[in-house]
């Protein structure tokens, strides 16, 4: 059932030429160099530290690991993270939201 009900929505996202990221649940994830990390269509803050931001998404998880992390804006289903970043991952739902042994 979630196949079928998946395929129609892509099939609805190209007929009318829709949004793929709004139609489909998909985040929006848009980065400036290395210092900035802006993302829309998240579903909750999981994780914040100086060093970590992980976010919930529909199918899963967005971690982003470096350093001097600050949030600059947090607005609904937005975030800004300003700092050193070093790493963005894409995790499964499967995947446990621990953070190596830290907390």
């Amino acid at each position: 059932m979630a196949q079928w009900k998946e395929k129609l929505t892509r099939m609805i996202t190209r007929t009318f030429d829709l949004p793929s990221e709004v139609m489909l649940e998909l985040p929006r994830i848009t980065t400036i160099g290395s210092i900035h990390f802006y993302i829309e269509n998240h579903q909750g803050l999981v994780i914040f530290q100086a060093d970590e931001l992980l976010l919930k998404v529909h199918q899963g998880y967005v971690r982003i690991i470096g350093s001097d992390f600050v949030l600059k804006m947090m607005v609904g289903q937005e975030i800004l993270l300003e700092g050193k970043i070093k790493d963005i991952t894409f995790q499964d739902e499967s995947v446990k939201t621990e953070t190596g042994g830290k907390g």
